[in-house]
């Protein structure tokens, strides 16, 4: 009897918890932006700078050509552009996101192209004197898991020790057949190598991954959260697949065109991802944006408060939740990263 009263109280515990899990509306762990806010007790923006970096599958050290998805252009802001100097562009997105979104603080955010394939003396007085900017609080540094080193990470953990300093990794795929099919360069494994190595420096890992790669499965990348569960990421971007102008996938569409997820589609997809993926991976981004004028697929035409808001009311619809699946998934597959 004693058992049963026992059982019975945490059974009632657990449900308690769950119904005030989803009525706290904590459907995905989407708090990047409030734990910057609660981190720096105020507003945060990145500001994306272009460092002048390429990338050794654009120079021949690995391949040539780029990610075969790849148009830079896509996703740099006007601002963030190698015609202005790093300090000029920092003022200059400064000054806007100061008047677009009342911002107090800012994270220089080094985003195009393998921001730490440099000699380490370079990366570190780059990245100084993004910090000397008495606006900045922190570096978010876009890489490739080839582009790093023990000399470097140690030279990052240092920096860290002064200010904030989060390391985001281009995954895009856990999937060596599709690394190979887009041009990367390395392998899976040299991705577990590198973001092993920067968790055991203490730094803080975000991982970018992309889904609906045309020669990947439904199931394939579904599994692929256990495998990102296992590789104990901070914070994590999604990204759908997109095809924009002036790219060699954009070519290979033309020639032979294939799948892009329709916005119902990548919805439905994305939410069982989120079921799968461990509730303490925070979200910061569910998918890709690219301008009009170079995108060619998918054309959603929806504004992003359209697209979070459908995301919130489906996954109330199916009364879900980031990480509903993640234990039953783990079992169901075993990994080790």
């Amino acid at each position: 009897m004693r058992n049963f009263f026992r059982i019975t109280f945490y059974a009632l515990r657990f449900t308690r918890y769950v119904l005030n899990f989803m009525q706290s509306k904590f459907l995905f762990n989407a708090y990047y932006g409030k734990f910057l806010q609660e981190k720096f007790g105020a507003r945060v923006h990145k500001v994306s700078v272009h460092a002048g970096f390429t990338c050794p599958n654009r120079d021949g050290t690995v391949a040539r050509g780029g990610c075969t998805y790849c148009n830079i252009v896509s996703f740099t802001p006007e601002n963030a552009r190698p015609k202005y100097s790093v300090r000029d562009q920092i003022d200059n997105g400064i000054a806007f996101l100061k008047k677009r979104f009342d911002a107090k603080k800012f994270i220089v955010y080094f985003q195009p192209y393998s921001n730490t394939y440099a000699p380490v003396e370079h990366l570190e007085a780059l990245y100084r004197d993004a910090l000397a900017h008495p606006e900045v609080v922190g570096l978010s540094i876009g890489t490739r898991p080839d582009c790093v080193d023990d000399e470097k990470l140690r030279m990052l953990a240092d920096l860290s020790r002064e200010t904030f300093v989060g390391l985001e990794y281009g995954i895009e795929s856990v999937y060596d057949d599709t690394l190979r099919l887009i041009n990367r360069g390395h392998d899976f494994a040299c991705t577990v190598q590198a973001i092993r190595r920067t968790r055991e420096f203490g730094i803080q890992v975000t991982g970018h991954t992309i889904l609906g790669f045309p020669n990947e499965t439904e199931a394939q990348m579904l599994a692929s959260a256990d495998v990102i569960n296992a590789l104990k990421l901070d914070v994590l971007k999604i990204h759908n697949l997109h095809v924009v102008r002036h790219t060699e996938l954009a070519r290979q569409y033309a020639a032979q065109p294939f799948h892009v997820y329709s916005f119902a589609e990548w919805q439905d997809v994305v939410i069982r991802y989120l079921e799968r993926l461990s509730p303490e991976i925070i979200i910061e981004r569910l998918y890709g944006e690219a301008p009009r004028e170079l995108l060619i697929a998918p054309k959603w035409n929806l504004s992003k408060d359209e697209i979070m808001q459908s995301f919130e009311n489906e996954m109330r619809r199916r009364g879900t939740f980031q990480g509903r699946l993640a234990r039953k998934a783990a079992g169901a597959q075993a990994i080790k990263v």
